[in-house]
């Protein structure tokens, strides 16, 4: 039998994607791909810089793998290892940390996984870093991941992902419908496109050749998926002819994921951001307007240096009246070599705590307000394969998540299902031949 590796992923959706991809180079080389806790004779864990405790968490990974298997050769990859690949060859366990550039190689680097005093670095610096390397993910048999686009051009003044991934850079059109139909071909149903910018695409060597627009519609052609998804997009670069064409697409479905960061246009000033909110929210009501039982998601950052309560308070108001779906709410933390860490205006940990508080009731409110606009229509579902206490769940279209009771043959099938209620407490008990919303 082949030496074994277990993966571990930090982070987003483009990690997932990429650590797919890394598996991939790891069975070509003979490995088996185990469990976490399967006594693996090496790791590799992929970390993400996004928020402060990366370290942390990279240092809990790798003491837990320790346990599992004390003499496993451990590698660390990702954003983390790209900012700081010094302190993570310190943590007791590691034997080697790849920069972005690097991890695509790993296969070239394990000539000898004898641990060693001291761990290897191979890390060039980001500015070398501009090849694009295609991944999507594998395994789950309903969704894929597939990256399209990697790094930032842009400077938002709280980010590292420039300092990590680099300038913004894609795949050709013809190279994403090939991998498009290699998954279609696979089995898989839905596609969730993913990348730091993906508004961003069609640059290559640092000029621009393509669109997202025109990918969009390329896309729209490839038999045998009967979903896309656009993971996140830019307020900015969500242009009324993407909007109009997903209105009326084959396969993109009525789901849009657009970061706002902040609802005041002070902060989105501070912040670098693109836009100011008044175009956020001329986007939201076109998308409404032409879709009106789109889910929109949006992501905010509590806490920014510089927000008073009158600013929060703002963005508050602001975010209650939007007609949008769901928010994924972040605290802010200092990251170290972006100009927000040097802000003016430090906001108190425990004022940012009861700021996101506010922010994850409200965004409680606003999904289960749109989960309530869906009841009594007959929605399209397609279920995944994990089990819960004897449920499953699946997802409608516009991102509602319906649970019902575990079928062996529901597993990666669309189904058409009436919507009946919401529960109070997020659990809910289901009809034999109905599924119940399920709030989570």
């Amino acid at each position: 039998m082949g030496r074994k590796v277990a993966f571990y992923t930090l982070g987003c959706k483009l990690n997932y994607s990429e650590t797919s991809t890394i598996g991939r180079q790891f069975s070509q080389a003979g490995f088996q791909t185990v469990d976490f806790t399967d006594h693996p004779d090496v790791y590799l864990i992929n970390t993400c810089s996004v928020t402060d405790n990366a370290d942390k968490k990279c240092r809990k990974v790798v003491k837990e793998a320790l346990k599992y298997s004390p003499g496993a050769y451990i590698i660390i990859v990702g954003c983390y290892a790209q900012l700081k690949p010094k302190e993570i060859s310190e943590i007791p366990g590691v034997d080697m940390v790849l920069g972005s550039a690097e991890k695509f190689r790993i296969v070239e680097f394990l000539t000898d996984l004898t641990k060693q005093p001291k761990a290897t670095i191979y890390n060039k610096p980001i500015s070398e870093v501009n090849e694009f390397v295609a991944s999507y993910s594998y395994g789950d048999r309903t969704r894929t991941f597939l990256k399209v686009q990697d790094g930032c051009d842009y400077s938002c003044t709280f980010c590292t992902i420039p300092l990590a991934r680099g300038g913004s850079r894609s795949d050709t059109i013809e190279k994403v419908i090939e991998q498009a139909r290699a998954i279609a071909a696979s089995g898989v149903k839905e596609i969730v496109l993913t990348g730091v910018n993906i508004g961003d695409f069609g640059i290559r060597g640092g000029q621009r050749e393509d669109r997202f627009f025109d990918l969009v519609k390329a896309l729209d052609e490839v038999e045998g998926i009967e979903r896309i998804r656009i993971s996140s997009i830019e307020p900015n670069l969500l242009s009324n002819e993407i909007i109009e064409f997903v209105s009326g697409s084959k396969r993109f479905v009525p789901h849009f994921h657009i970061p706002l960061q902040s609802g005041s246009n002070k902060i989105l000033g501070l912040m670098k951001r693109r836009y100011r909110r008044e175009l956020y929210a001329e986007r939201v009501a076109k998308i409404k307007e032409l879709m009106p039982a789109c889910c929109i998601g949006a992501d905010v950052i509590v806490g920014f240096p510089g927000e008073t309560r009158e600013d929060f308070l703002d963005t508050y108001s602001f975010l209650n009246g939007l007609d949008i779906s769901y928010l994924h709410v972040f605290t802010y933390s200092e990251r170290e070599n972006t100009p927000a860490a040097v802000m003016k205006g430090n906001v108190p940990g425990a004022q940012r705590a009861d700021r996101s508080k506010m922010l994850h009731i409200l965004s409680d409110k606003k999904r289960r307000a749109f989960y309530q606009t869906q009841l009594g229509d007959d929605a399209e579902v397609l279920f995944e394969s994990d089990q819960k206490e004897g449920y499953m769940h699946g997802f409608t279209r516009n991102y509602v998540k319906v649970k019902v009771k575990y079928d062996p043959v529901l597993v990666n099938e669309t189904r058409c299902i009436k919507l009946l209620s919401v529960s109070d407490d997020g659990d809910v008990e289901v009809a034999e031949s109905s599924a119940e919303v399920f709030t989570h």
